[in-house]
């Protein structure tokens, strides 16, 4: 019988704690809050499921962050980075190119809608926004519009964290401490329904990008910013015909439509990309996350041959780079990743679980504490209220009871990984891997419903 040594493992964990501790800056977090906690190390990952070091399993809830779309253990994607290391390990796409970006960004070419044939790849989703708004800035500029310098966008959406991207995200708690910084960024109502503003109806929500660009001067507005389905805030889906609405506004304006898909595409959505479920045409797609599921970072800037058309002649030339965009290995990781998809049949898997899904988490809805639960494919939030005839939220002082004190803890404790997040009204997001299905779903009830409970009652509504 195979016998474990309990000490030599106990003293590697308690090393890697020490480690993690003393050195590793962990992104967005408290840091302070490990002072006394240990940090949670996840070590291992398989299908839906990750285990930390000290061998609990969770199940994958969040997809790590709406980015593993294949799932976790896919050793045939790690080895097609590994077989490409050994025959071209890296090699710049300033001038130059490879084999293994050609390939992908026609294969990403013949995945797209209309005329979005042009792809520039970065190393991430942030990467992808600012490119996306550099490139924005410089077509006007190309095009006779100098003036056109603004980028519109939504309230509480997230579009990054580079300095641009950062004048594009709309949420105030993520850009003060970074002020001044790029001049531009307008924001108007986002899509939540079960939040509208006073006085206006879900019609009215895509005039107010018109409303914007003439307050701001048709000739100052150089592009319009949207994800499909808004993360920040909790899954907020747009009504009928919000973004045919858009997509004429900004015909009308000269203005450029660009749908960040960092997360809402590759499946996350049931199609390749988010603007397909909703039957929309962007100019500019930016997309990261699922175009390796994670398992090597890449993203990338997909533009029309409209907008690209001036920079493909004479001397012109986009000024803009950075050098590790289609890197070798994350592009034939990218390629065994499509391939994976294709195989498996994922984006058939989500449209034919969406309803199961979205009908678990509707079942939570006689539970006090759950107000609204919303959103798309596998991709969905669950706004929390103190009052559901109401819609009163909690305040900052109960959110923080709530979301760190109780909801983060006891979730993960019971094995489940997602975000409980107040970026906006206290919401809890969940994203799955898409190979997820109807036992996953019961399992990840069996966490909510009870961990959601006994939120109610701490919350003095039971």
């Amino acid at each position: 019988m195979a016998t474990v040594d309990h000490a030599r493992f106990d003293a590697e964990t308690s090393d890697l704690q020490r480690l993690a501790k003393r050195h590793l800056w962990m992104h967005f977090t408290r840091m302070g809050a490990y002072g006394e906690a240990d940090v949670p190390i996840i070590v291992r990952g398989d299908g839906c499921y990750v285990w930390d070091e000290k061998g609990n399993r969770y199940f994958d809830g969040l997809s790590a962050l709406f980015c593993v779309n294949i799932g976790h253990g896919h050793t045939e994607v790690a080895q097609a980075g590994a077989d490409q290391a050994h025959e071209l390990d890296f090699f710049t796409t300033w001038s130059y190119a490879h084999p293994r970006a050609i390939e992908l960004a026609a294969k990403i070419a013949s995945l797209t809608p209309g005329d979005l044939n042009r792809i520039f790849f970065t190393s991430g989703g942030s990467e992808a926004v600012e490119t996306a708004v550099k490139l924005a800035r410089q077509y006007h500029k190309v095009t006779g519009n100098p003036n056109k310098h603004k980028i519109i966008a939504r309230e509480i959406a997230y579009h990054g964290t580079t300095m641009g991207a950062l004048a594009a995200t709309g949420i105030p708690a993520l850009r003060h401490p970074f002020e001044p910084f790029m001049p531009g960024g307008v924001h108007v109502p986002n899509t939540n329904l079960y939040r509208l503003p006073g006085g206006m109806a879900a019609e009215d929500l895509a005039e107010t990008v018109a409303h914007a660009i003439e307050f701001q001067g048709p000739d100052t507005v150089a592009a319009v910013i949207m994800e499909p389905v808004q993360n920040a805030g909790g899954c907020f889906v747009p009504p009928e015909g919000y973004f045919q609405r858009v997509r004429e506004i900004c015909d009308e304006y000269n203005v450029l439509f660009i749908s960040d898909e960092v997360i809402c595409s590759w499946g996350r959505l049931g199609e390749w990309w988010g603007c397909q479920r909703y039957g929309y045409q962007p100019d500019i797609i930016t997309t990261a996350k699922g175009i390796t599921s994670a398992y090597a970072p890449m993203g990338a800037t997909i533009v029309s041959d409209r907008v690209a058309q001036p920079f493909m002649e004479g001397t012109a030339s986009f000024l803009h780079g950075l050098t590790f965009g289609g890197h070798p290995i994350s592009a034939a990781v990218s390629l065994a990743n499509i391939e994976v998809f294709e195989r498996e049949h994922l984006l058939e898997h989500v449209r034919e679980k969406e309803p199961a899904f979205h009908a678990m988490l509707r079942s939570l809805g006689d539970i006090p504490i759950v107000g609204d639960v919303r959103g798309a494919g596998y991709f969905a939030g669950i706004e929390l209220v103190k009052d559901r005839d109401t819609k009163a939220s909690f305040s900052d002082e109960e959110s923080e009871v709530l979301l760190r004190g109780f909801l983060s803890g006891e979730l993960f404790r019971r094995g489940l990984i997602c975000r409980a997040d107040d970026r906006g009204d206290p919401v809890i997001q969940l994203a799955p891997p898409l190979i997820a299905t109807d036992e996953h779903f019961e399992e990840m009830e069996g966490v909510l419903r009870p961990v959601l409970e006994e939120a109610s009652r701490k919350m003095g509504l039971l």
